[in-house]
Formats: structure tokens, sequence, C-alpha cells
């Protein structure tokens, strides 16, 4: 194979490591110790799995009725 090839899935990955730059912490290299590090990506993944959740659960509560 020769020239470029595009992958079928990398803009998941992309799309993944642009949400984490996000997170201050992660855009530097300030971490000394490799579990650090992997301790920090696992935070910010939580926080961004726990947003889109609670946006998700909140488009499917359904609003009660003005009442007169």
């Amino acid at each position: 194979m020769s020239g470029f090839v595009a992958l079928p899935r990398r803009w998941v990955v992309e799309r993944t490591l642009s949400r984490l730059m996000r997170s201050r912490r992660l855009a530097r290299d300030y971490e000394n110790r490799p579990d650090s590090g992997e301790a920090a990506v696992l935070w910010s993944m939580t926080m961004l799995t726990g947003h889109r959740l609670a946006r998700h659960r909140s488009r499917i509560v359904t609003r009660r009725p003005a009442s007169a």
C-alpha cells in the first residue's frame, strides 16, 4: 500500500483525544509518574461521561403541565 489510507473509525479516537485535551490538567505534561497521569485521564473521562449522561437524562425527563 502506498499513499494515504483513511482508517474507518479513526475519527472516534481523534474526537476522544480532543475532548481529553479540553481538560486543563491534561493539556500539558505535568505528571511525573505514569499512574498519576493515568488517574488524570480516568478522572477526565469520568467527568465527560457524567456530563453526557446528565444531559441525556435531562432530555428524557418529562415536564409537568402548568397548573391553571
